[in-house]
């Protein structure tokens, strides 16, 4: 899949994905020619999939987390409701489960009040949903989108 100095080229662009070739270069010890073609591999074989900005939720007025269980009726496989969870603008994951539920959705939402319009006027509103159990975030520890990327002895050190 890639190699260690590529491991540590992803370990410093999920830092943060806005440092620059030369200083990607100067802590793994490579030319910034040499690291700017490891990146370009790496984004045509799709490992890096993507940069992306992100955004304090609550400085978008988006301060409550819930994670949203989810039974449908749809057949397995099915994708119907799936993938209108997914067009919702406040959901940011879905994810198809094993157990009693289907699906678990992560969303994002101003307060309980919009928790409970959005439960009630679209998420109960889409005809395979039989039931939703919620669970509102008090506190956050931790969430990230990096990737453990194997041995931590690989991380590169500022």
């Amino acid at each position: 899949m890639f190699d260690d100095m590529d491991r540590d080229i992803l370990a410093i662009l999920q830092e943060n994905a806005r440092t620059s070739n030369a200083e990607i270069a100067r802590k793994v010890g490579l030319a910034p020619s040499a690291v700017f073609e490891r990146i370009r591999k790496l984004e045509e074989r799709g490992v890096i999939a993507g940069y992306a900005v992100q955004v304090d939720p609550r400085a978008a007025d988006l301060g409550l987390l819930a994670f949203i269980f989810v039974r449908s009726d749809d057949d397995h496989g099915e994708d119907a409701a799936a993938d209108v969870l997914a067009a919702l603008p406040e959901v940011q994951e879905v994810h198809q489960v094993a157990g009693e539920d289907c699906f678990l959705v992560k969303v994002r939402v101003r307060d309980t009040e919009a928790l409970g319009a959005l439960l009630r006027d679209r998420v109960k509103c889409i005809p395979s949903v039989r039931a939703t159990r919620t669970t509102i975030v008090l506190n956050t520890v931790k969430e990230t989108a990096r990737l453990p990327l194997g041995d931590d002895a690989h991380a590169v050190q500022s």
